[in-house]
């Protein structure tokens, strides 16, 4: 009760609740309104997506949306159904049961439940820096590679034909053998459908501007394009008779709130289940992290990562009592929520309650909406989400960023999206290591005329044979510890008249034991040779680790305060 009472204060909403009045009230519920209208289509479309029937999505939308507003530090982050994940839910629970059944459902709903309980854990225990080891790249390549596969995944659904496939290459060869079974009216209003979404999102803004609206209003007006999509065909396949002509319509949907549901208490399916529901739970994470941190600090805000696990944790675990299906925030929504005004999470409450009357009422005239509609809608949304660019930067910046990304995406695309982003994650892990084994030790020597060293590869600098002064860039450990060792060796073979080496210690923020026993070796080594050992600059944090050994008492050389110190001791015609 202690520690409840300890924790209950720091609750976000009991911190934005205090302030909350008619103002912020009327701008939430403009924000709710306009995410409402875009999270309908979204939330049909990722189900779908999923393997699950539609109106999965629509429940999906409720509770974590609620509980979110609760527990969530982000003002703005909108929480629901998302392409990412929708993929990695799919490719978890086919594994499992055939798409569209009832047991597919329940496989789906303890996915939620497992994803939910990790999550919730990891924020108990502050473990939000785990999230650290995603890199950038990694993240980039995966998510390209699951929009192109998305992407690729509804061709069929546009084309009104099936074609199954696992990955990149099976998913396309299967689109190709059943391309002469197209459905032409299908691909006429999916094509249709994909080309106005895509002029609306480049086009539409720019015509709501010249016709007089404020950029702000025109930029929520054209996010939200694909409702009018929806409703255009969903009237023309009704009046038309669509079905008729052989049209894959949504049918019927559900009236009704969202069921209360459990998971599957079946400890097998969890052992199975474990591996998905943590990289789902990862990507959820660092995706929701990523854009709740861009959006809040643009109002100078901040969201606490350990605070966003607990409540993406409990948003999951609403989800599976609700009948959902894994969850997170939204980038496109967020954006949307952010830019209609949105300044606290009760924006989510009213776009639950907004759903939950859609749910109620509205679900009857999505009967003739056209699935090819939704593909359209998914296609355009995903495709936003590939990035090219990244391969050409990488590739400029840093060779090894660039293996990881190209890594991530080929396995991704050929394997799948669970091993794709393992094999991410594991090269991502090799390359740092990679890196930190070879530490940048820079040979440097006096600037003339200052007190400064730089290296000698790049300036002009005073230096002496009698003396070879080593700056090593980074700390010291067992992965790193033999370069160091080997540069030493080198150097003392590269200057036969060399008595002394310097260690500028000014980037070294730590030495580990096998480091130490490595600058040990060294020290005896140089010292059986003739060649002196000393350091220079050493950091306090680091002396006192240093202080606690016999190093310094077994050691020939001195500890300088300063490099220059150093150089005028042990080589004074340098100085002079």
């Amino acid at each position: 009760m202690i520690a409840l009472r300890r924790w209950l204060p720091n609750v976000p909403l009991l911190v934005w609740g205090r302030q909350y009045n008619r103002e912020a009230f009327t701008s939430d519920m403009v924000a709710a309104l306009i995410v409402t209208i875009m999270l309908i289509p979204q939330s049909l479309a990722y189900a779908l997506l999923a393997g699950l029937p539609p109106e999965v999505g629509l429940y999906a939308s409720v509770a974590p949306l609620l509980l979110y507003a609760v527990l969530g530090s982000s003002r703005v982050l909108a929480v629901g159904p998302v392409a990412v994940v929708s993929l990695m839910t799919a490719a978890a629970v086919a594994e499992h049961s055939a798409a569209g059944t009832h047991a597919y459902w329940q496989v789906a709903i303890t996915l939620a439940f497992l994803s939910g309980g990790m999550l919730l854990i990891m924020g108990l225990l502050r473990l939000g820096f785990l999230a650290n080891f995603l890199s950038h790249p990694v993240i980039s390549g995966f998510i390209s590679a699951s929009g192109l596969l998305i992407a690729l995944s509804q061709m069929k659904t546009l084309m009104g034909i099936k074609a199954e496939g696992h990955n990149f290459l099976e998913l396309l060869l299967a689109l190709m053998h059943q391309a002469s079974k197209l459905h032409l009216l299908t691909l006429g209003v999916g094509i249709a459908a994909t080309v106005f979404l895509f002029w609306v999102r480049k086009g539409l803004k720019p015509l709501l501007i010249s016709a007089g609206l404020q950029p702000k209003l025109a930029d929520v007006l054209a996010k939200a394009g694909p409702v009018v999509a929806i409703a255009l065909t969903t009237v023309l396949a009704w009046a038309l008779d669509w079905q008729g002509q052989g049209m894959k319509l949504v049918g019927s949907v559900p009236q009704g709130l969202p069921p209360l549901t459990a998971p599957l208490w079946d400890l097998a399916l969890w052992q199975e289940l474990l591996v998905p529901a943590l990289l789902i739970s990862v990507v959820g994470f660092v995706e929701s992290v990523s854009v709740g941190q861009t959006l809040a600090a643009k109002r100078r805000q901040r969201i606490e990562p350990d605070q966003e696990l607990v409540a993406l944790g409990a948003s999951n675990l609403s989800a599976a009592f609700t009948g959902g299906f894994p969850v997170t925030g939204g980038f496109a929504r967020s954006v949307v929520n952010f830019d209609a005004g949105a300044v606290t999470p009760a924006a989510g409450v009213y776009t639950a309650v907004g759903i939950t009357l859609a749910s109620l009422f509205l679900t009857p005239a999505l009967y003739y909406l056209p699935q090819a509609t939704l593909a359209a809608t998914i296609i355009v949304a995903v495709l936003s989400l590939v990035d090219f660019g990244i391969f050409k930067s990488t590739w400029r910046f840093s060779k090894l960023d660039f293996i990881a990304v190209a890594t991530t995406l080929l396995a991704t695309l050929l394997v799948g999206v669970e091993s794709g982003l393992v094999l991410g994650v594991v090269v991502s892990l090799a390359l740092f290591l990679f890196r930190a084994s070879r530490p940048h030790i820079a040979t440097v020597g006096l600037v003339p005329g200052t007190e400064h060293f730089r290296n000698v590869l790049r300036h002009a600098v005073l230096t002496s044979p009698k003396l070879v002064c080593l700056r090593v860039d980074a700390s010291l450990f067992f992965a790193n510890a033999r370069g160091v060792e080997d540069r030493i060796n080198a150097e003392v073979a590269a200057h036969p008249g060399l008595e002394h080496v310097l260690l500028q210690c000014s980037a070294v923020n730590d030495i580990d034991a096998s480091a130490l026993e490595s600058l040990e070796a060294i020290a005896s080594r140089l010292n059986d040779s003739g060649v002196a050992l000393h350091f220079s600059e050493i950091k306090g944090p680091v002396m006192d680790k240093l202080n606690t050994t016999d190093f310094f008492r077994h050691l020939h050389g001195q500890v300088f305060l300063t490099n220059y110190q150093a150089i005028q001791a042990l080589t004074p015609e340098v100085v002079c």
